[in-house]
């Protein structure tokens, strides 16, 4: 798994601000290793109990023959496990439990995916978890992890100085978590977390609630006449709190990577991504490459970048994503012109284009949907089914 950092690098290239020696350097240096994930992202917000041992086992030829039979037992118990963890926990997963994942997100710093996958399995645990929940809880709950893509340290370092339960237990102290939450151990949180012993002494990998890296949550639910049904923002206030730009449009990701690479972007643009939500993609693609690219190009603070599909956890700098109704079913993203002002204010949690609501209007009246990328196959069933980001992008919503 490349990081972040070195993706940033590569994608900068020798044309950007990366000189051939920092960029041969940055590929050598990449950290290539079967499932790791150096920052916080999805897949250390979503740990699975199973994972698909037979590619491991595949990729990693050089193991003798006992190992892999170690493995192999390992997977098969870790499968058992797994159902029987299936067939009992639907009934801790109430919405205490998913306010509680929300809450470790946030604080934690966590990715803009964590709303869309919350709100999905939400649904599918007949939990009424709504996208605005992310708002509440947010307004409460601090940002104490210094963590990358926007911080200092790596998931390795929380690892050495204690992991996931400290966290755990000084927001449990905070009255952030609720104690009597049941879990999957069988046992209530309160109970889960009794022995827990704090974080060491010095450590700066996890800051105290009255010193954190941010006060309030850095996943922001923006609304405005570009969302009437809500966005999202991962704003860790670093790189500014209000962005006003010209809009510079491109309808796919390949298109905007080209473009941010080849110098048609610029400072003071806002580069709109569309045609990528869950029924454009089809599938909600995460624009991980244009956001790297904008970074590695040194336009982290000169450029924003909204989209209707979804970033990696490994992205930042000024990006809204999930941006409802996507730009295929008629949202405003998709009238969007060229040279239009678009304002994001995350501090009044608002996304606008700056038109007269008339001109908008007459926009939308005058709007007419893109061709359909995918016509036969699964693709074309998930885009006719496919709900709004701002449900999950779920497929059984009716």
């Amino acid at each position: 798994q490349v990081t972040a950092d070195s993706l940033e690098r590569i994608e900068a290239g020798p044309d950007g601000k990366v000189g051939e020696g920092d960029l041969a350097r940055a590929k050598e240096r990449a950290h290539w290793k079967a499932y790791y994930f150096a920052q916080l992202r999805v897949a250390e917000q979503l740990r699975e109990m199973e994972v698909d041992a037979e590619t491991v086992i595949r990729d990693l030829t050089e193991l003798d023959q006992e190992l892999r039979n170690s493995m192999n037992s390992t997977v098969k118990a870790a499968r058992e496990v797994s159902y029987t963890v299936e067939e009992s926990a639907v009934e801790d997963l109430t919405m205490d439990a998913f306010e509680h994942a929300l809450t470790i997100v946030i604080a934690l710093g966590g990715s803009t995916n964590a709303v869309l996958h919350l709100l999905a399995m939400a649904h599918s645990a007949g939990v009424a978890l709504k996208v605005d929940d992310f708002s509440r809880i947010g307004a409460k709950v601090p940002v104490l992890a210094d963590l990358r893509p926007s911080g200092k340290y790596h998931m390795s370092h929380l690892v050495r100085i204690g992991g996931l339960p400290p966290l755990m237990k000084i927001l449990l102290d905070a009255g952030m978590l609720n104690g009597d939450c049941m879990t999957v151990t069988g046992q209530c949180l309160r109970d889960n977390l009794a022995d827990v012993s704090p974080y060491p002494e010095g450590q700066d990998v996890i800051m105290p609630l009255d010193k954190p890296i941010k006060a309030d949550s850095h996943l922001c639910i923006l609304y405005g006449n570009l969302a009437p049904t809500s966005a999202v923002a991962k704003i860790s206030g670093k790189e500014g709190l209000e962005f006003r730009g010209q809009a510079i449009i491109f309808e796919s990701e390949e298109a905007a990577l080209k473009g941010i690479l080849d110098g048609t972007v610029q400072a003071g643009h806002v580069i709109v991504i569309r045609n990528e939500g869950p029924v454009g993609g089809p599938g909600m693609r995460e624009m991980l490459a244009p956001t790297s690219a904008v970074m590695g190009r040194g336009l982290g603070k000169e450029v924003a970048l909204i989209t209707d599909g979804r970033f990696s956890g490994g992205s930042h700098g000024f990006v809204v994503g999930h941006i409802t109704p996507e730009a295929a079913v008629g949202g405003p993203i998709g009238i969007i012109e060229p040279g239009d002002t678009i304002v994001i204010d995350a501090v009044k949690n608002e996304i606008n284009l700056e038109l007269p609501a008339e001109v908008i209007e007459q926009r939308l009246q005058a709007w007419q949907p893109s061709k359909q990328k995918e016509k036969r196959g699964t693709l074309a069933k998930y885009a006719h089914q496919v709900a709004s980001a701002a449900q999950g992008a779920i497929t059984d919503g009716f």
